[in-house]
C-alpha cells in the first residue's frame, strides 16, 4: 500500500462504528482516574492487532482484563524506550548548565549555537527512538502480546528497513499533520463550549483509532514483503 491508501483507509476506519468511538471517548475521560488510562492503551493495541490479522472491523470491548494487561505491558514498553531519550537530555542539560555561570551575552553567539545544536541533536534522537517504539508496540501485537518482541532490535529494523525509513518518516509526518489538525479543531470549538465535551469524546479516540490503525498497515504491508527464511529440505537417502 501506499502512503495515501494508508491514510485513506485509516481516516475512513473509527467512522465504521462511531458507537465505540464513543465507548473509547468516555474511557478517554475517564481516563483522568489514571487506571482507565491502561484500558484506553489497551484497546488501542487491540486495533493494532485487529488490523495485523486482516480484520476491518473495530474490535469489541470484551476480555476487560486481557486489555488492561496489553495496556499495561505497552505502557511498560514505552518507559523502557523513553528512558536513553531522558538520560541523553540529561547528559546534554549538565553540559549546557556547565556553563551557566556565565551568560549567554558573554558567551556569545558560539553559547548560543552549541545550545541550538544539543537541543536538534536531542530531537533527532528522540524521534528515532520513538519511530523504533511504534514499530516495537507493534511488533508486540504482531507477537500475540509477546513483551520480548518489543525489543527484538533486529527484526524491527528490518521491518523499517523494509518499509524504508523514508516512506515511514512520510507516512510519521502525515499522521502527525492529521492528528495536529485534529486537535486543533477541537481547540477551536472549546471556544463555543461544545469543544470540551467534542474533544475527549470524539476526536481523541478517533484519532487514537485512525493512528493504531495507520502504523498496524505500515507494518502489515512491510511484512508481507519481508521474505521468509529458506525453508531445507529434508535429506532423502
Amino acid at each position: 500500500m501506499d502512503i495515501g491508501e494508508i491514510i485513506s483507509d485509516s481516516i475512513k476506519y473509527p467512522s465504521s462504528n462511531w458507537g465505540k468511538v464513543l465507548i473509547l471517548g468516555i474511557i478517554t475521560i475517564a481516563s483522568v482516574l489514571i487506571v482507565p488510562v491502561f484500558l484506553l492503551i489497551g484497546y488501542v493495541f487491540r486495533i493494532i492487532k485487529a488490523t495485523l490479522a486482516g480484520i476491518d472491523e473495530l474490535p469489541e470491548f470484551d476480555e476487560i482484563g486481557g486489555m488492561f494487561v496489553d495496556g499495561l505491558k505497552v505502557f511498560v514498553v514505552g518507559i523502557i524506550y523513553s528512558i536513553p531519550v531522558y538520560i541523553i537530555a540529561l547528559i546534554v542539560g549538565l553540559l549546557m548548565g556547565s556553563g551557566s555561570a556565565a551568560s549567554a551575552a558573554s558567551l556569545g553567539p558560539g553559547y548560543v549555537l552549541a545550545l541550538l545544536l544539543s537541543n536538534l541533536v536531542t530531537f533527532i534522537i528522540s524521534l528515532i527512538v520513538g519511530l523504533v517504539a511504534i514499530m516495537a508496540v507493534v511488533n508486540m501485537a504482531y507477537n500475540d502480546g509477546d513483551l520480548g518482541a518489543a525489543f527484538r532490535f533486529s527484526d524491527l529494523l528490518n521491518v523499517i528497513a523494509t518499509i524504508g525509513w523514508g516512506k515511514y518518516i512520510v507516512t510519521y509526518i502525515v499522521i502527525a499533520i492529521v492528528g495536529t489538525v485534529g486537535v486543533f479543531i477541537g481547540v477551536l470549538t472549546m471556544f463555543l463550549l461544545i469543544g470540551f465535551i467534542l474533544l475527549p469524546l470524539i476526536i481523541l479516540p478517533y484519532l487514537f483509532m485512525f493512528e493504531a490503525r495507520a502504523f498496524a498497515l505500515l507494518f502489515a504491508d512491510a511484512v508481507g514483503e519481508v521474505p521468509e527464511a529458506p525453508v531445507e529440505e529434508p535429506v532423502t537417502e
